[in-house]
């Protein structure tokens, strides 16, 4: 059974109104495509993983496309175009850019939970289908909307290693604060921001447990904590990839803690509430100018 198909959609999701189909809108880029940032869409009626195929002993194979899904929050729009505008730019393998929409989830009958009070995001818990979403086949990765690329992720999918079911950043991480910058209440928890970023071994036994009954039915503990594996077969990744503002430093003498991708696990200059990140901020400013050169 087809998890998904790609269809043509630039600012929203076109779903098939047919039980367990989802077509998700689709941002990519191939290595020859002269305009890195933009958004096209390179195959229609096709399943989700039709050009993704696994790794072998790490690394990005040919010209195998590279899925990444985005947790979309209408909240925060901005965000996503964002990051995604940070991944397309410094590609230098073929990528695709999917946001998980969650309503778009409902309409197609892939997601029924009702929403808790501690889920701050619109993907709290529809990030977990990541898998599902690709058929439960080659590598693919989820990210937060909240990040900001500062590298290749060619660097990131040479890391890949196929021993692992995920792979993601082993954070020891304790929120300072009580409340998230747009008044959502910030939890702790083991394995805190684990979650926000990880790559999926989408075809390893274990990982085919994250259906859409699962996700929609198991607790945050099991889906957050990683509980259907065992700790051997989460692979880590340097804390460059999922760097946290106000918690993870920088020390000058040594190139491994420079950030390659800047998480804003706090907020972001899309909410009033929070003081403009010049970094994100200049992301933002490069993205709205693309878009103005392209009028």
């Amino acid at each position: 059974m087809a998890a998904s198909s790609v269809v043509a959609a630039s600012s929203m999701v076109v779903v098939n109104m047919k039980p367990k189909e989802f077509q998700p809108s689709v941002d990519s880029t191939t290595v020859n495509e002269p305009l890195i940032g933009a958004t096209t869409n390179t195959r229609t009626n096709s399943t989700i993983s039709s050009t993704v195929s696994p790794h072998n002993n790490g690394g990005h194979h040919g010209n195998n496309t590279f899925k990444i899904f985005v947790g979309y929050d209408s909240r925060e729009d901005i965000a996503y175009q964002v990051c995604r505008h940070s991944i397309l730019k410094r590609a230098s393998v073929p990528v695709e850019v999917i946001p998980i929409k969650q309503q778009d989830l409902r309409d197609a009958g892939l997601y029924w939970r009702e929403r808790g009070t501690t889920e701050s995001t619109e993907f709290s818990f529809t990030r977990f289908l990541t898998p599902y979403l690709s058929d439960f086949h080659g590598w693919s990765m989820f990210v937060d909307c909240d990040f900001l690329y500062l590298a290749d992720v060619k660097e990131l999918t040479d890391l890949i290693d196929d021993k692992y079911a995920i792979m993601c950043v082993h954070h020891d991480y304790t929120p300072k604060e009580n409340t998230k910058m747009d008044g959502v209440i910030q939890t702790s928890y083991p394995r805190k921001n684990w979650s926000s970023m990880v790559i999926y071994n989408c075809g390893h036994p274990k990982n085919k447990i994250l259906t859409p009954q699962l996700v929609s039915t198991q607790t945050g503990a099991f889906l957050h904590r990683f509980m259907w594996l065992n700790d051997n077969e989460i692979g880590s990744v340097p804390f460059a990839w999922n760097f946290l503002v106000g918690h993870n430093e920088v020390d000058l003498s040594d190139p491994e803690t420079l950030p390659k991708a800047i998480h804003y696990t706090s907020g972001g200059p899309w909410f009033e509430s929070w003081k403009i990140a010049s970094l994100l901020w200049s992301g933002l400013v490069r993205w709205r100018s693309t878009r103005e050169i392209k009028r």
